[in-house]
């Protein structure tokens, strides 16, 4: 692989950045492994990976059915690194590559998030645990020797469906769809007969967060699922961007 060709890869107007060799080889079409299949997540990755390429075609993405090692519903902080931090250092091992990414959401609660002046009863940690709770993603990436990551911005779920994913660990995103069904797509019974009906099958074949997303759904396509996590990935980048600074 010739050194011109890596940074021919690079935008001119972007040579404030010291990229990593392993950032420099992606961009100029090495592969790029991602731990997942689903559209959307691979969608994020190349986006972001675009917007710092000069030739985004040249982009190569491999996905790796790998296991994240924390819950389906992953809760907290700590699950959710560690999930997305499990899929990039598995895709890693999947094949050779330039760089290896991976994306996890979950759930957090922001704790100092409470109604004023209230006194800590069962009721206002019920409030703090449900209205307080808000999706978060992660993004992970790694070349072998450098890692970094960052997340994305957060948003809450409609406290119907986010109440038994807090509680139970249902997938939020078959709740969510559920919920969504119910109330923008009527049909005979009514939110919480929707909601219970995820629970006892399989989750729908088009479900949100593998077309657009939870998030898009509820912006209505102003934030996309792909754009969504993009933010993230971007983020995480930074280490591989400015090398000099962070090495």
């Amino acid at each position: 692989m010739r050194a011109d060709r890596h940074e021919s890869a690079v935008r001119m107007t972007d040579r404030a950045f010291r990229f990593s060799t392993s950032l420099a080889r992606a961009l100029a079409g090495d592969p790029v492994r991602v731990g997942t299949e689903n559209r959307a997540k691979l969608a994020a990755v190349r986006a972001a990976l675009a917007s710092f390429a000069d030739a985004p075609d040249a982009l190569m993405l491999l996905p790796a059915a790998v296991e994240s090692g924390v819950p389906e519903q992953p809760i907290g902080l700590r699950e959710i690194a560690h999930g997305a931090r499990n899929r990039a250092r598995a895709a890693l091992e999947s094949g050779a590559c330039a760089l290896a990414v991976g994306i996890e959401d979950g759930l957090v609660r922001l704790a100092d998030d409470e109604p004023e002046g209230s006194g800590l009863c069962p009721a206002d940690e019920g409030w703090v645990e449900i209205r307080s709770v808000y999706n978060l993603g992660c993004a992970w990436v790694t070349d072998g020797e450098r890692e970094g990551h960052a997340f994305s911005s957060a948003f809450a779920y409609p406290p119907e469906c986010l109440e038994p994913a807090w509680r139970d660990r249902a997938p939020i995103g078959d709740l969510f769809d559920a919920l969504w069904r119910s109330h923008r797509e009527p049909g005979p019974g009514g939110a919480q007969e929707a909601v219970e009906g995820v629970r006892r099958g399989p989750a729908d074949e088009c479900a949100s967060g593998r077309s657009s997303g939870n998030i898009g759904m509820l912006t209505q396509g102003r934030l996309d699922r792909s754009a969504y996590g993009a933010q993230a990935i971007v983020c995480a980048l930074v280490r591989f961007l400015h090398t000099d600074l962070y090495d």
